[in-house]
């Protein structure tokens, strides 16, 4: 029942993006035999041909138009549900690239509403016509922001396109990617997932060599180092970029000639490739807005792999960049990720439900029926309930069109937010010994809303089951998480968490148990949330959440203090281990 609430959920989806798209033209497919004459190569460790270098100077535009579609709205206590719901780590970006197809502004669009679920905030798109970039960009979801006049707009054959989440702000709309600029060898527009961990370091140099800044987005700072690079031609003017940056980043860069797509030599975030059936090369954070298009999987985009895109083809597959052991994020499997997108090589469905079948054999609990906190902790649930042998229902139903601000009665409702979002049903819980389960505890203020709604529906007991480890520390690579000192997990022992809440019993995925079940590849993933152990230590100062300095705040940079760490490399490694070791002698 649940995989076919997930489905009708996913069809109403791609509805609205079809009927926002219903009486756009559709202009005939322009057939690229660029892909069959230059077949893809794998990745090779020296560049496999020459590329031309650029003889002169290609004058070229970019034309840009921003919207922001959010309506001011009055309310009376000022209050958003995210507040009292999704206090989740949240991921900040997702990112699209499309190389050789007539509608490639409709199908970045498309690709983008499948990957809406990455950022909610503000979406964006620059496409290539004729040597001239144009940019659109906005915020609010993907169907807010764009509209029939508006992809009219970007006209062209190829296309990069973004997502972000971010903490809100007045100033927000100037740090929506693509990002597009202009210097001496032509124009050039980023769309970045990711979050850089020596950005600030990196930033205070290029002032000093007299680089200005219009945004307080990490992401500017590549579009500066590619600026004032020497190197030619264009693409190795990214791998110079890239080889001076610390931290997570999959790009998509489209210039007048080429798509070029790039991952850190961690890939902490993902990047797949695809093909659709014209020969259009396309690139996207999950498989799932491969799917929507049409297009189908080839591969993931290698960590430290630049990919450059051009009409003759994929010129060359490049890992230049220092090897290290791949670090890829492992909450994209628990929570990021659509569960019908395949990550880092693997399917998130069958992760997750593996997840729930590790907790139901080690932390069973006598219980009448299963549940799942809605959306994310679906899978699991249905694991949970295949492997006890007990039946999974629908116990708690999501509301999917709760907006950003809402008008709370003057006589205070007890967890409003929660019940705006979360609505129990009576009849599966009244009388039973329920198991639910939810993908994370952040800062366990939700989940004790959770189980007082679920025990005022009449559950008899509540068994709280996490299909994740404890979250302990804060992420540097791209992820929305708390300081770790909110972090309820980094102060408080399972028990004692428990009893917060107010569950009668709680149980997290054991982290051996998940890297078992990754079996070789474990190795291969990010653990730094549950371990505080970090593949990349941060540098300076260097930001907890988001990827703001001040988000336009009027102010000095050093006046904003909250969710920074200061210091060097060296002391906030001390910092992290004296974090680590008081966690120890707690637990």
């Amino acid at each position: 029942m649940a995989a076919a609430a997930v489905a009708v959920a996913a069809a109403a989806a791609a509805t609205t993006a079809a009927a926002n798209l219903q009486t756009l033209s559709t202009q005939p497919q322009k057939t690229h035999s660029f892909i069959s004459k230059t077949p893809y190569q794998k990745p090779l460790l020296t560049l496999s041909k020459t590329l031309p270098s650029t003889s002169s100077l290609s004058k070229t535009l970019f034309t840009s138009l921003s919207n922001n579609p959010i309506s001011t709205v009055i309310t009376s206590n000022n209050h958003t549900p995210d507040q009292d719901l999704d206090e989740k780590p949240r991921e900040e970006c997702g990112v699209v690239g499309i190389y050789g197809d007539q509608e490639a502004s409709r199908l970045c669009y498309l690709a983008l509403h499948a990957l809406q679920h990455r950022g909610q905030e503000g979406a964006g798109i620059v496409t290539n016509n004729d040597n001239v970039l144009h940019s659109v960009t906005g915020v609010g979801l993907v169907s807010e922001v764009f509209n029939q006049s508006k992809l009219d707009q970007l006209p062209g054959d190829s296309a990069i396109g973004h997502v972000r989440y971010s903490t809100a702000g007045a100033s927000m709309l100037k740090n929506v990617q693509p990002f597009v600029t202009r210097y001496r060898y032509g124009s050039v527009g980023v769309a970045h997932n990711g979050n850089l961990v020596n950005y600030e370091e990196l930033r205070v140099k290029l002032e000093e060599n007299g680089s200005i800044f219009t945004t307080s987005s990490d992401t500017e700072v590549v579009l500066h180092l590619i600026a004032i690079s020497k190197a030619r031609p264009f693409f190795l003017r990214i791998v110079e970029a890239c080889g001076k940056l610390e931290g997570a980043y999959s790009m998509v860069f489209l210039t007048e000639e080429k798509l070029v797509a790039v991952r850190d030599p961690y890939g902490f975030r993902p990047l797949v490739m695809g093909r659709r059936s014209n020969g259009a090369v396309v690139f996207a954070s999950e498989t799932c807005a491969l799917d929507l298009i049409e297009a189908t999987y080839e591969r993931e985009v290698a960590p430290g792999e630049v990919i450059v895109v051009d009409r003759t083809g994929i010129e060359s597959s490049l890992c230049l960049m220092k090897h290290v052991v791949p670090k890829a994020c492992i909450f994209e499997h628990i929570y990021f990720a659509l569960p019908n997108s395949v990550v880092f090589g693997r399917s998130v469905y069958e992760s997750r439900r593996k997840f729930g079948e590790i907790l139901a054999t080690e932390a069973p609990a006598d219980c009448d029926v299963v549940i799942a906190v809605p959306d994310s902790g679906v899978v699991a649930a249905l694991g949970y309930a295949m492997k006890a042998g007990v039946p999974f229902q629908q116990g708690l139903i999501r509301s999917h069109y709760v907006g950003r601000t809402f008008i709370e009665p003057s006589q205070k409702i007890r967890d409003f937010g929660v019940k705006l979002k979360l609505s129990p049903v009576r009849a599966v819980l009244e009388g039973k010994r329920v198991v639910v389960v939810d993908d994370s505890i952040v800062r366990g203020t939700t989940s004790s809303k959770i189980v007082r709604l679920l025990k005022e529906a009449g559950a008899k007991e509540v068994h709280m089951r996490i299909s994740s480890p404890p979250i302990i520390a804060s992420c540097y690579y791209g992820v929305d998480t708390p300081s770790s000192e909110e972090l309820i997990s980094n102060r408080m022992r399972v028990e004692e968490i428990r009893d917060f809440i107010g569950c009668d019993s709680l149980a997290f995925l054991p982290i051996d148990s998940m890297k078992e079940f990754m079996g070789t590849d474990s190795e291969n993933y990010c653990y730094a949330c549950f371990s505080g152990k970090y593949p990349v230590l941060p540098t300076g100062k260097v930001k907890r959440v988001g990827d703001f300095l001040d988000d336009g705040l009027s102010g000095s940079i050093d006046s904003f203090d909250e969710g920074w760490i200061h210091g060097t490399k060296n002391e906030v490694g001390k910092t992290i281990n004296s974090v680590k070791k008081e966690d120890e002698a707690v637990a």
